[in-house]
């Protein structure tokens, strides 16, 4: 008769004294890596592991780290993917969110002892990337600062009827502004509106004029809208204020993208006040921007609301080292070679063909994504391969997510910096061993 397997199974015990499962829990925490073992001898008694291979199967089924969060290699070609969390931060910002992490200065004057302005240097490298704004605040989002706008600038919010926006996932412009408990106010047609529609409908209940750039569509045909500058000089004196939400958070004009419109140019046009993301275009840590004129800036920041949507210490560091630092990832993408990426692709499909893999390099298009210039394709180049890789490479380690077009997978490389060229290639390789 053969033994009873349960007592072949490790005791949880003996395994979590291992040194190197030791080391593991003193890492991650004992509770995850416990869990562990006991999915472990789980499998000893199913018979899926020997007894004597435990630890090696603990270890290998442990995550990187203490979160679930797993780096994806995003192959996708749109350069802010909102699934896989927006812009990619710089080294140089993830340097500052280790160096925030503790104990750091972030309301504390080190000259005097005494309480400093939160985010004070953040907002010093804003405005020094955006000088034609005389004042900024930093909340957590784009729709936290569109929030904060409408419940600190009472009375009628006017925006154009083709401007009341659904931005993803079932996301309204019009339900925010009315859970502000604003009144808003539609000027307009869908397809059209004209100077005399905002002339006729400012009046003393008017709070605001709000703009909100229709990030992810374009309507074409008999259409009109009122650009900035003009709807600007008509409001002159009237003391209402002229908000623009301009969204991807594109500081200055972008070659690349010539119809996006910018923080720079909006205030320069005569908003008062421009919203904008700080993961998007500008390449920074998620974070709602709002700049312009220093008396409505003060106006927002006194509102009791704005203590509920401030950032933390790490996104101000993060956001500070994104303006000061080097170019972030997506500028990089954006201004990445259409020749180079040629190179790479070719260079990766040989590396492939060479190991018996179905591989060519292929011409592509690439976005910018994140409800960001939606009509404006970037030229691009990817490896193409058969269609199963794209269930296959997900399911990997690490993830790779490209797409499926036609019959064949696209990896596209805009999206993807050069350095992790042989990640992709080890992958690719993983899967089709």
């Amino acid at each position: 008769m053969s033994a009873d397997p349960r007592r072949q199974v490790p005791r949880t015990d003996t395994l979590l004294a291992d040194p190197a499962l030791a080391a593991a829990a003193e890492r991650l925490g004992r509770p995850l890596v416990k869990g562990a073992v006991q999915e472990v001898q789980q499998r000893i008694r199913a018979g899926a592991v020997a007894p004597d291979e435990a630890v090696a199967a603990v270890l290998a089924g442990l995550p990187s780290t203490a979160g679930s969060l797993r780096p994806v290699l995003n192959a996708t070609g749109v350069l802010v993917h909102t699934n896989l969390g927006r812009s990619p931060l710089s080294p140089a910002a993830v340097e500052a969110i280790a160096a925030a992490s503790g104990t750091t200065d972030v309301e504390l004057d080190l000259r005097t002892g005494r309480r400093g302005p939160r985010g004070e240097a953040a907002i010093a490298a804003l405005l020094a990337a955006v000088p034609a704004a005389e004042a900024a605040i930093v909340v957590n989002n784009c729709a936290a600062a569109l929030a904060l706008v409408a419940t600190a600038l009472r009375g009628d919010l006017l925006i154009a009827r083709g401007e009341l926006v659904e931005i993803g996932d079932g996301f309204r412009i019009p339900e925010l502004l009315a859970a502000t408990g604003a009144r808003l106010r539609e000027v307009g047609t869908t397809n059209r509106v004209t100077l005399d529609d905002y002339r006729d409908a400012v009046g003393e209940e008017t709070g605001a004029v709000l703009k909100v750039h229709p990030s992810n569509f374009v309507v074409r045909g008999f259409t009109r809208a009122v650009p900035v500058a003009e709807l600007a000089a008509a409001l002159a004196g009237s003391g209402v204020p002229l908000v623009a939400d301009v969204g991807s958070g594109l500081l200055r004009p972008h070659p690349a993208l010539p119809d996006e419109p910018d923080l720079q140019g909006t205030l320069a046009d005569g908003a008062d006040l421009v919203l904008a993301s700080g993961d998007k275009l500008l390449g920074g840590p998620q974070a709602g921007l709002v700049l312009g004129r220093a008396d409505l800036v003060q106006r927002l920041r006194r509102h009791p609301l704005y203590r509920a949507l401030r950032v933390d210490k790490t996104t101000l560091a993060a956001l500070e080292a994104t303006l000061r630092g080097p170019l972030p990832p997506v500028q990089e993408m954006l201004a990445a070679d259409v020749a180079g990426l040629r190179r790479r692709a070719e260079a990766l499909a040989a590396r492939f063909a060479a190991a018996g893999l179905d591989a060519v390099a292929v011409d592509a298009e690439a976005r910018v994504g994140g409800g960001g210039a939606p009509e404006h394709p970037l030229p691009s180049a990817a490896v193409s391969l058969p269609p199963g890789y794209a269930e296959a490479l997900r399911a990997g380690s690490p993830p790779v997510v490209g797409y499926v077009a036609g019959d064949r997978t696209l990896l596209d490389l805009r999206s993807l910096p050069p350095a992790a060229d042989d990640a992709l290639a080890g992958a690719v390789l993983a899967v089709g061993r």
